[in-house]
């Protein structure tokens, strides 16, 4: 859009939507891992897995 001239503020409305589009991706993903891979590590004793998801979201977060 931008190499085609496209009126400003219409590019920062595909760029707000493709950015929400992808932060619901993060989420459903976040949730995903949560689920599975976060519990799964945790009943396997691998206590440390809450402090990888600490982490994860303290970058995520930023």
């Amino acid at each position: 859009m931008v190499e085609q001239g496209s009126y400003c503020p219409d590019i920062l409305t595909q760029v707000s939507a493709a950015s929400s589009a992808l932060n619901s991706f993060t989420k459903v993903l976040l949730a995903n891992h949560v689920k599975s891979c976060v519990v799964d590590d945790i009943k396997a004793g691998k206590e440390d897995a809450v402090d990888e998801l600490a982490a994860l979201l303290a970058k995520l977060m930023k």
